[in-house]
């Protein structure tokens, strides 16, 4: 189905099953333990053997040996497998550092062998006797330092001029000039990266946690140089991914390495120690940001440039995006470099751009408008623009960031802010608010289904997408129910699996509004196969109660399947629209926070999303999603930092004991407001996407919130009470 004129009244709009709170139908299998996670398929694994990684020593360099022969001799041990005896091996498109290293080492914790053995703790004992001994050479690992150096846009993401900023800037009544960072942050999903594999034959199946198995499976293809045909992808749940578990990893690759050397079932995870640095993680960024404006508030020139690094061959963190449309200015420039850093490959962290971006911009949306006089709040809604600054006939579809701000003033209670910091105390806390614009762009995809009509009624849907706690069985579902006029029970959700007809997958925002567009368009064929084999026009034909009915005569459904299932597949594909109009999500955050004015640790109080982000397919998870990425923010903002040594190169705090993420005691409340915000021009269900705008732009608001209670202004996250303490009101 070919999606390219704005959508008109559908099926979907009776809106019986969609859009109702629905309680997440996989939930029974999670809760009860019956969900198969990429490492327990415990039954079709019952002679499992065990793989354990080696990682390399060192950041930079080169192997000039690996000792396997104890390891080889251990008890147990099946193998040993490293680049040398593993085969000729390709490369993914999608991943920047090779994923089994040697004799080249690109950076720390990269794989370099891996040990198969009869269990799991053979393999882990065999693998500490791997001796792997390397010439190390200079590496760069630290982004502050290697700023002056790189001084050029990447060849793809040149600079982005309107107008004359430094004129305007110059010449502005209003002047914000500053630098923010933001540190290296590690995704640490609950579910570690894990993966078994087996061969029949020159056929592969992994069964892994990811979350974009077309992407997985051809890279896997690549790297292993075989038939894409030749390899299938199991992921039907996956716990948490974040970003981290979008491409191919080292865990999939070496259990597929594994299986083949041994000739059996092979299962790999990283240990919590090892994924910091072995897999991907959200680069550092240090941020430029001037802002000017004239004497009223209004902003004349906007200059945002970000500095982040990588390996080579990589891409930059993308934080000044957001920059080019959430506000108006006739004078603009954003502008991106990139380090290149011998650090552990740098990629998509949940919300990729806009959430580091965001970090430092609205600190700095409040600090000018402090600087002008003007509210947070009406500042914003005063440079408010409803069209793309940079091209003003490029419409926005919708955009309801005013209304998100307003709605989120009133319902916080910003009216009793003092604008004045450090006036509010609550015994020894000091008391303040704080807000931020939310904004992510709507990304749409090609994605695929096919769903059966059973004999008895019942429907069944297939596509490769995945669920990564999001609620995607559920609304995938909701939406095959709306369009059949079947009762949610009746329709069988299976994902995950290569087998299935390709879909968007999970990530960028994009999942939940293309794939169930996906469904959607497999449903309209159903419909129409239905209609044909029971003697009903399509065209009018109307699907409800589990019965098909137009003109004064109805059917029940089951009864075009009599014969045998009816089958329907299909894809959305988009057209040009998002090339038409602008398509973008919006949030108004608002925090309120306590520092104690002796120690200057900050308790966040409570936290209140509004947020513009299409139709809102299920009220329950779509609310999960956004209070779960208001948690990510607090950690950002909070606690959350990947330590350099940028001696060795390497992430310190590598483990769950050092690198802190919040927890239920970390938030006391939480609420989160929807706004009707049916966008026809995103896609058949006018929906866009949630998960990631309750991320972007909560740490600014924690930020300004801490601002408004000490006093103390803050551009280093995460804000930790060291750069507080010395700086803190006298306590009283």
């Amino acid at each position: 189905m070919k999606f390219d004129k704005p959508a008109t009244t559908n099926p979907i709009d009776t809106l019986r099953v969609v859009g109702q709170p629905h309680t997440r139908i996989d939930g029974p299998r999670k809760t009860t333990g019956s969900a198969h996670y990429a490492y327990e398929w415990h039954d079709i694994a019952p002679n499992a053997a065990y793989g354990h990684v080696v990682g390399a020593p060192i950041a930079k360099g080169r192997i000039t040996a690996i000792d396997k022969k104890a390891a080889e001799a251990a008890p147990g041990v099946l193998a040993v497998i490293t680049a040398d005896n593993a085969g000729p091996l390709g490369k993914g498109e999608k991943n920047t550092a090779t994923l089994l290293g040697g004799p080249e080492i690109e950076h720390y914790h990269q794989a370099v062998a891996l040990v198969v053995a009869e269990t799991f703790e053979q393999a882990r004992a065999a693998a500490a006797l791997v001796k792997v001994t390397c010439k190390r050479a200079q590496g760069a690992y630290d982004l502050a330092a290697e700023k002056a150096s790189f001084t050029e846009p990447p060849e793809d993401t040149p600079d982005k001029n309107v107008g004359d900023v430094a004129t305007a800037f110059a010449s502005a009544a209003v002047k914000l000039d500053a630098i923010y960072t933001t540190p290296d942050q590690s995704h640490m999903a609950m579910e570690p990266h894990a993966s078994m594999a087996v061969w029949e034959g020159d056929n592969v199946t992994v069964w892994t946690s990811n979350q974009m198995i077309d992407w997985c499976r051809t890279d896997l293809a690549l790297t292993l140089k075989i038939p894409p045909e030749n390899v299938r992808i199991v992921s039907p749940y996956i716990g948490g991914g974040f970003g981290g578990k979008l491409f191919l990893r080292s865990d999939a690759l070496l259990a597929a390495l594994g299986a083949r050397a041994v000739k059996r079932l092979v299962k790999v995870m990283l240990p919590r120690p090892t994924i910091p640095n072995n897999t991907t993680h959200r680069p550092a960024t240090l941020q430029h940001i001037r802002i000017g404006t004239d004497t009223e508030g209004k902003i004349v020139a906007i200059a945002h440039d970000s500095w982040s690094g990588n390996l080579p061959g990589g891409t930059p963190e993308t934080a000044v995006q957001q920059t080019e449309l959430l506000y108006a200015g006739a004078n603009r420039h954003t502008g991106l470099r990139l380090a290149t850093l011998d650090l552990p490959e740098g990629n998509a962290m949940r919300a990729p751009g806009e959430a580091p971006g965001l970090m430092a911009l609205e600190i700095a949306i409040d600090e000018i408008a402090d600087k002008a006089g003007v509210d947070p709040v009406a500042f914003r809604i005063l440079n408010d623009t409803q069209v793309d600054p940079a091209n003003p006939e490029r419409r926005f579809s919708r955009r309801q960031l005013v209304e998100c701000l307003q709605t989120g003033a009133e319902r916080f209670g910003w009216q009793k802010r003092h604008a004045q910091p450090g006036q509010v105390r609550d015994g020894r806390w000091l008391v303040g608010m704080g807000m931020a614009a939310g904004f992510r762009n709507n990304l749409v995809a090609t994605s695929g289904a096919r769903v059966h009509l059973n004999a008895d009624g019942s429907v069944t849907v297939e596509t490769d997408m995945t669920d990564i706690g999001t609620g995607s069985y559920t609304i995938i579902a909701q939406t095959a129910a709306e369009m059949l006029g079947l009762p949610l029970e009746k329709v069988d959700v299976r994902l995950g699996d290569s087998h299935f007809p390709v879909s968007a997958g999970s990530g960028g925002q994009w999942g939940a509004n293309t794939s169930t567009a996906g469904v959607y368009a497999a449903c309209v064929k159903l419909r129409e196969a239905i209609a044909r084999q029971l003697g009903f026009d399509p065209a009018t034909a109307e699907f409800a109660d589990e019965t098909i009915s137009a003109q004064g005569r109805s059917a029940p459904l089951a009864e075009a399947a009599k014969s045998g299932v009816l089958t329907a597949e299909d894809s959305i594909e988009f057209g040009d629209l998002d090339k038409e109009y602008q398509q973008s999500t919006f949030a108004g955050h608002f925090v309120e926070v306590g520092v104690d004015s002796a120690t200057g640790e900050v308790r966040v109080r409570r936290m209140l999303a509004v947020c513009a982000a299409g139709r809102i397919l299920n009220p329950i998870t779509a609310r999960s999603q956004v209070i779960g990425a208001m948690t990510m923010g607090l950690g950002a903002a909070l606690m959350e930092e990947l330590a350099v040594d940028t001696r060795l190169g390497y992430f310190v705090n590598h483990d769950m004991a050092a690198y802190e993420v919040p927890v239920h005691a970390d938030i006391p409340e939480q609420e989160v407001i929807f706004l009707e915000d049916t966008d026809p021009i995103s896609s058949p269900m006018k929906a866009k996407g949630v998960g990631e705008l309750g991320l972007c732009g909560v740490s600014a608001a924690i930020a300004n919130a801490i601002y408004n209670a000490t006093g103390v202004r803050v551009r280093d996250y995460p804000i930790t009470l060291d750069k507080l303490i010395d700086a803190l009101p006298d306590a009283v």
